[in-house]
């Protein structure tokens, strides 16, 4: 399902026109990214948690050369399905 194709089911479900459920759609992931952005998690009873991991520095090869590389620390977002969204898809 692409964000086209959301945006139209959302409308529909919702009953509300395509441009408004995308300035929903669009909000929602503002909200949630900025959220990410200052280390909060986003928790949707029912549905899943949005959070931020961390990952290490650590040493890397290139596969092609076979030389070492140091691959920084980051941090990546992530996301746990809830327990109602496990149910659901089973």
């Amino acid at each position: 399902m692409t964000k086209a194709d959301l945006v139209n089911a959302m409308a529909d479900k919702a009953g509300v026109s395509k441009a408004d459920s995308e300035k929903a759609l669009k909000a929602f992931i503002d909200v949630v990214t900025e959220a990410l952005q200052a280390g909060d998690k986003v928790a949707l009873v029912g549905f899943g948690t949005f959070s931020v991991g961390e990952r290490a520095a650590r040493i890397g090869q290139n596969p092609q050369t076979g030389k070492k590389i140091e691959i920084a620390a980051s941090k990546t977002p992530k996301f746990k399905a809830g327990k109602g969204l496990k149910d659901a898809v089973n």
